[in-house]
């Protein structure tokens, strides 16, 4: 209640993490806390409060740094988990 009476950035004050998609072909991730598995086919990342699986072919992790991240591939799914 306090972030959205103050009109404050929901993400920033709770910590949760902003997917943006490109088309299919790429995606951007801020504020993960970590990769937990990473292939071609598969990859989970943590977040604070849930854990974001990016499913598809030809999945490659293209930047990252500890704020955000690039994905690259064919992304066929992605879900909260």
């Amino acid at each position: 209640m306090i972030v959205d009476s103050l009109k404050l950035p929901k993400d920033i004050m709770l910590g949760a993490s902003i997917v943006t998609m490109t088309g299919r072909t790429e995606a951007w991730v801020e504020n993960y806390k970590g990769i937990i598995e990473y292939s071609t086919e598969m990859i989970l990342l943590q977040g604070k409060n849930c854990q974001i699986c990016f499913s598809g072919k030809r999945l490659s992790i293209d930047y990252y740094t500890n704020e955000d991240m690039k994905i690259s591939g064919c992304i066929e799914c992605v879900r909260y988990i």
